[in-house]
């Protein structure tokens, strides 16, 4: 199951769904006041394996996190923010030409630059 991070637009949620990915938000589980590594380690114990998040910076982090938790991937999303129609078109556009394969122990950027 995957976790999208506090910054990303809860109406991802029914597309990926829709894509046949289980997941849930950070806002849905009250982790929106966690750290980088404070969300990792929740998301972790609750049985995620993936976190997605638009965080440029949450590589520094995430580094030492998926030291400690290498079965789990976070994927920055690398997709200007638009209005949820546009961005939804955009996300299912990248979904198609090369779905997101979270790694684990990694941090993956998508779509790649």
């Amino acid at each position: 199951m995957w976790l999208l991070d506090a910054n990303v637009d809860v109406h991802l949620v029914q597309t990926l769904h829709d894509l046949s990915v289980s997941c849930d938000t950070a806002g849905n589980r009250n982790w929106k006041a966690l750290s980088n590594g404070e969300l990792v380690s929740a998301a972790v114990a609750a049985g995620f394996s993936c976190l997605l998040t638009r965080d440029q910076l949450f590589g520094e982090s995430a580094a030492r996190a998926l030291k400690t938790f290498p079965n789990f991937a976070v994927v920055v999303i690398n997709l200007p923010q638009q209005r949820w129609p546009a961005y939804q078109e955009k996300f299912v556009a990248a979904w198609a030409e090369r779905p997101i394969e979270p790694i684990p122990g990694t941090l993956v950027h998508w779509p790649q630059k």
